[in-house]
């Protein structure tokens, strides 16, 4: 059987930086502790100054209980437009290890004025006291372009 993978190169790397810039949301995959089984949520994302995906997110929620007791995650970003089989439209899944941003860790207040600028309806909820950043840690990327342009990133293919 022929790999369907493609050698990753500078079109793919592109077009998966350029999934990650654009996404406003994303589905977030985490293990719930209690089952033990898959648990999907949609979460708001944002990319850092670093670029970084990141996401504000409530202590009380679910998927901040998940993150908690198992940091590793994934993310899918692109969504697929009006128009035509939305297997065709590209995706990217990120591999990641969830590192919390608390409200006193120093990073928290230039991360929050970033957020703001990228995401300003967010200031409705981010003082909130239950809120708090999550940094997306990339361990690895899985694209897929459409029909048969599959590719596998490096934490390095996803940087700017």
């Amino acid at each position: 059987m022929t790999d369907p993978i493609r050698p990753t190169d500078d079109e793919a790397r592109r077009l998966a930086r350029d999934l990650l810039d654009a996404a406003t949301f994303a589905a977030l995959g985490v293990i719930d502790p209690e089952t033990g089984a898959p648990f999907l949520s949609r979460v708001a994302l944002a990319c850092d100054a670093e670029g970084t995906p990141v996401s504000l997110i409530s202590s009380l929620s679910a998927h901040a209980t998940a993150l908690r007791a198992n940091p590793e995650a994934s993310l899918l970003v692109g969504e697929p437009e009006d128009r035509g089989d939305p297997l065709t439209h590209p995706r990217l899944t990120v591999q990641a290890r969830a590192v919390s941003i608390a409200r006193d860790d120093p990073a928290f207040a230039a991360l929050r004025d970033h957020y703001l600028a990228l995401r300003p309806k967010s200031k409705l909820y981010i003082d909130f006291g239950d809120f708090y950043f999550i940094r997306f840690e990339v361990q690895r990327g899985f694209l897929n372009g459409g029909f048969g342009k599959a590719f596998r990133l490096t934490p390095g293919d996803l940087t700017r």
